[in-house]
């Protein structure tokens, strides 16, 4: 449940040789950014949330810390649906195997990263599908969200809204942060993580008023161990809010929310936020030098 995302142009982020290419294979649409020199190199799949179009900014400076990143749309661009009541997982496999088949992506895995309603959609890609390696989860849900999740004969059904329990601020703003009914009420919407055996790191902003970002962290985990599975790696930050992006991008406490339709708090101090921004970029890239077998090294904070 997140508004639409900043819109920035990628070119603006290309390191030195980094090569952008269109993807229009099949039904996936993207971009594909590629480091300088031969490669091959560790793939990363890159998925933002609520808002649809396709967001590249992340992808294409990632690609120049060593990863081939692809940016995947999956709704409203080109001619992908523009408003989906299901998300359709065999559209995520048909991405995940244009990376692994592509001439310059190392396997055996890939790596996903998802922010938002990506994080929910990553982890459910994580849980259903082969081919992933590892995945950081950026205040995902643990459950599926307004539109429910399908895997050929398999749905998980989206979690009860509590309208009821939307306040306002005295600003007139809306805080939904309590409005979604918890997954271990509505037991169906939970994502079967406990199927996946992948590596994964959450990173959670404390005051994140979007949803229980760190409540749903935490039952993932217990979920994952209890079905004995590898404990997951989570990282809290506190005071900071929803939209953890990459470094020095602004803070957005508030703005509005596409699938709300109003206004909503999104959470976060400023200065606190700032740090935790510019820690996750360094977590993330650590990360995946490490479990998709890239070259592990000093990751500085610099974009």
């Amino acid at each position: 449940m997140a508004a639409a995302e900043l819109r920035v142009e990628p070119a603006d982020f290309l390191a030195p040789g980094v090569r952008r290419e269109a993807v229009r294979a099949g039904r996936v649409r993207g971009a594909l950014f590629l480091p300088a020199g031969p490669g091959p190199f560790p793939g990363i799949m890159d998925l933002f949330g609520v808002g649809g179009g396709l967001l590249e900014y992340r992808a294409s400076l990632l690609a120049g810390k060593g990863f081939a990143v692809m940016a995947l749309a999956y709704y409203n661009y080109d001619d992908l649906p523009k408003n989906p009541d299901v998300i359709h997982l065999e559209y995520f496999e048909e991405a995940v195997n244009y990376l692994l088949n592509h001439p310059q992506v190392k396997g055996p895995g890939i790596g996903l990263l998802g922010f938002s309603k990506g994080g929910e959609i990553g982890l459910a890609v994580a849980s259903f599908l082969k081919g992933i390696s590892a995945a950081v989860i950026i205040n995902g849900s643990v459950a599926a969200v307004r539109t429910a999740i399908q895997y050929k004969d398999e749905v998980v059904p989206p979690v009860t809204v509590l309208r009821d329990r939307v306040k306002m601020t005295k600003d007139g703003v809306m805080d939904v942060v309590d409005a979604l009914q918890s997954p271990l009420e509505d037991k169906k919407s939970f994502i079967p993580v406990e199927r996946s055996d992948i590596t994964f790191l959450f990173l959670v902003g404390e005051d994140d008023h979007n949803w229980k970002s760190e409540f749903y962290a935490n039952e993932a985990s217990k979920r994952l161990q209890a079905h004995g599975k590898k404990k997951p790696q989570i990282i809290c930050y506190p005071d900071a809010g929803h939209y953890i992006e990459v470094p020095y991008f602004p803070l957005c406490q508030a703005a509005l929310h596409n699938l709300v339709g109003s206004p909503i708090i999104f959470g976060g101090e400023p200065r606190a936020h700032a740090m935790a921004q510019v820690d996750a970029w360094k977590q993330v890239q650590a990360f995946f030098h490490k479990h998709l077998g890239g070259e592990e090294e000093a990751i500085p904070a610099k974009l």
